[in-house]
């Protein structure tokens, strides 16, 4: 009886005392504290975690929905349409002083490239060859968005896109599985750091899992006919290597993948993410994706498509309420089991404890003029910028500028344009902050020589009445920099086009410009490869900026006069034509691959510009590549060298891009396959030696239709450069 007594009193001495509760000290394990928190909670605080609602003003037309009035403190996820933390904060406090176990909020936004400070778009990154530098600005991305609010972003996106009429290819890292999934791995280090309970990390949601890049004729939210074999070595690889490298989430598609929509597929999301892959992180469904299973005809109403989502393994639904509305009844009516709850709300919840909300749950109060658009900040984006730019195009070197040069017509509604150069998905970006065309030469070529301007035209139309000034300062002028492309609305999410030309209104201005026998250097600005077709013939020189965010100007200004080098190479081919499409370096070889045959009839098969496609002021010179064996065995190594020589008068940076050739396997392959790149700066007259070290499992097998990685013996091809050498792998 005694012992009883003192047991009770020792208890009554914890209780006054505070001992917290163990998901609430900050020593015990993450797992601990999940396992112990899950076990306090009710029925009604499991479902709230499983729910994301808005705050704030919507600004993306493409979702539509008004801002959510009542906000449970409960609630798992919100996302932020804001960047006030003081509002944020009001928010948290609420959720963790009114909720019975002070459960924090997640708070979401797209931060796809660059908070406040944006830099280029992604498939711009990608042509830098960079992913270093990719990281680099990543982690500028989560400082900003943390210091306004944000702990998780809805970013990388990582589908593979061949099909430039999709508006959503700007978002991604171009055709190529393997550079999707180096990049993508660059966004999450990025954007998570070392540690998700670092200060200015935030947690990487992998989108859009999986295959939505090959929607049908380019259109967003369409069918997506992929087949086992595409789904696994096509597809599947890029999320793969970002699981590996530790990403928090993922978002399911909106897609439909031959018949089951990405949003209740467990083949895809339980089978292989969580079952194989072992992700112990959440998905999310895009957002009201649960209830467009309905408009997709797999689901009759709101309930049996909850159902279907849920138990297919999406954990959080993004907006349209349809969990929380039906998930008392299907538990009710045994439909959903409570075990399936539990661990769903576990795998939340470890998301939010690795992030450290537990423990600081309020973001850090700073002004505006500390939190964003730091120098540092901006002279990574002004770099990535430019590595990312393209020189497509350099007849009788145009480029760089000459001394001789006095004077340049700067022409083209993109001259001065300030809120385009940011592109799409740059919500929090401003137009005032960003640097235009215009301004970077002014800055460049201050008291070297004189700037002409006159817009031309604009973005769209028919309106030709400026031509005529344009064409005449054109003739005071000793060159022509012509600046046209898209409109940041123009890609992006439900932006497909059925032509990916330049309006002709923008062709009409440079056709008109060419009359007048000046040199045109044409500068474009888009979000897509654009058909060329047309346009190539009549400039000396075609640069490709991009979107390049706050910091454009100035770098193309610097390629523009020679002071920079450019060095970025094309993540996805450049169609000649429209009508080409689909047009990839990596397609199987055609069955009668001589003579033509079964190519078009009336344009060129070949594309404008393939990928890997992009020129210098240089030259480069590459070697012979020398191998380490001939003959290797599949548990044998090889290391391949090549020796790049800049034969040119000036230091270039170069990006050597290996690739491997099956020519026969028991499963056709691609004519060849992006394994491996590398870049470095290489000074005049200089060489650099590249190497390449293949593991025969990683780089030279491919998965069948179940993802079964197959390992052959015969004869294999590296390519690097225009040099191919052949070895062999035995048994």
């Amino acid at each position: 009886m005694k012992k009883i007594c003192l047991i009770l009193i020792m208890a009554s001495v914890k209780v006054c005392f505070g001992q917290l509760p163990l998901y609430k000290q900050k020593a015990a394990s993450v797992e601990a504290r999940v396992k112990d928190l899950v076990g306090r909670m009710t029925l009604e605080e499991k479902i709230l975690q499983l729910n994301q609602y808005t705050l704030g003003e919507n600004t993306n037309k493409n979702n539509i929905g008004d801002e959510t009035k009542v906000l449970p403190p409960g609630i798992g996820s919100l996302i932020f349409f804001s960047a006030d933390p003081v509002q944020r904060n009001l928010v948290q406090k609420k959720a963790m002083e009114q909720s019975r176990l002070g459960i924090p909020i997640l708070f979401g936004f797209d931060v796809i490239h660059g908070f406040r400070t944006v830099y280029p778009i992604s498939l711009a990154q990608a042509c830098s060859w960079n992913p270093a530098l990719v990281t680099e600005n990543c982690s500028v991305a989560a400082k900003e968005a943390v210091l306004s609010g944000i702990d998780w972003t809805f970013s990388p996106m990582i589908d593979v896109a061949r099909d430039p009429r999709w508006g959503r290819v700007s978002e991604g890292y171009g055709e190529d599985p393997y550079a999707n999934a180096i990049f993508g791995v660059a966004t999450v280090k990025g954007y998570q750091g070392n540690n998700l309970s670092n200060p200015y990390s935030i947690a990487a949601c992998l989108k859009h899992y999986v295959g939505y890049g090959m929607s049908e004729g380019g259109r967003d939210y369409r069918y997506s006919d992929v087949s086992a074999q595409s789904l696994w070595e096509t597809y599947l690889p890029p999320y793969e290597a970002c699981i590996k490298a530790g990403a928090a989430t993922v978002m399911s598609a909106f897609n439909d993948i031959s018949g089951v929509p990405a949003s209740a597929n467990h083949y895809t999301l339980t089978d292989i993410l969580k079952k194989r892959w072992g992700h112990d992180g959440f998905v999310i469904s895009d957002w009201d994706a649960i209830e467009q299973l309905i408009y997709q005809g797999v689901a009759k109403d709101k309930k049996e498509a909850g159902l279907k989502a849920f138990l297919s393994g999406v954990e959080m639904d993004m907006r349209d309420n349809i969990y929380f509305e039906n998930f008392k009844q299907l538990i009710a009516e045994k439909k959903i089991p409570v075990s399936l709850v539990d661990e769903s709300v576990a795998r939340v919840l470890r998301v939010k404890f690795r992030l450290g909300l537990f423990d600081e749950p309020y973001t850090t109060i700073m002004p505006e003029k500390d939190r964003y658009l730091q120098p540092e900040s901006k002279a990574l984006a002004a770099k990535l910028a430019e590595e990312s730019v393209v020189l497509l195009k350099n007849k009788k070197n145009t480029l760089p500028l000459a001394g001789s040069i006095k004077s340049i017509a700067v022409i083209g509604p993109m001259a001065k344009d300030t809120n385009n150069l940011l592109g799409s998905w740059s919500f929090n970006g401003r137009p005032a902050d960003v640097e235009s065309i215009y301004k970077g030469l002014e800055n460049e070529f201050a008291n070297k020589l004189q700037l002409n301007y006159a817009k031309g035209s604009g973005f769209e139309g028919t309106d030709e009445s400026g031509f005529a000034e344009a064409v005449s300062i054109a003739n005071q002028s000793d060159v022509i920099l012509l600046c046209l492309g898209e409109m940041k609305t123009w890609s992006g999410e439900s932006a497909s086009r059925s032509s990916i030309a330049l309006p002709s209104i923008q062709e009409k201005l440079l056709v008109e410009l060419k009359k007048t026998g000046k040199p045109i250097v044409l500068v474009l600005s888009n979000g897509r490869p654009l058909e060329l077709a047309r346009v190539e013939p009549l400039a000396d020189a075609i640069v490709e900026l991009w979107q390049p965010g706050v910091a454009g100007g100035t770098p193309l200004a610097g390629i523009l006069s020679g002071r920079v080098n450019p060095s970025g190479k094309l993540p996805i081919t450049f169609p000649l034509t429209t009508g080409q499409i689909p047009t990839y370096y990596n397609m199987r070889q055609s069955a009668r691959p001589f003579d033509k045959m079964g190519d078009y009839q009336d344009i060129a098969t070949e594309p404008l510009y393939w990928f890997g496609h992009g020129l210098s002021y240089t030259s480069f010179e590459y070697g012979t590549p020398k191998l380490s064996a001939q003959k290797i065995n599949k548990s044998q190594e090889l290391t391949v060298e090549v020796t790049v020589k800049n034969t040119g008068g000036v230091k270039g940076k170069e990006a050597v891009l290996w690739y491997v050739s099956d020519p026969a396997a028991s499963i056709s392959r691609p004519v060849k396959e992006l394994k491996f790149f590398e870049k470095k700066e290489i000074g005049a007259g200089a060489s650099a030696v590249f190497t390449f070290t293949i593991n025969p499992m990683r780089d030279l097998s491919f998965p069948d239709a179940t993802g079964k990685r197959i390992l052959e013996s015969g004869d294999f091809y590296v390519q690097v450069g225009n040099q191919k050498i052949k070895f062999e792998l035995v048994d």
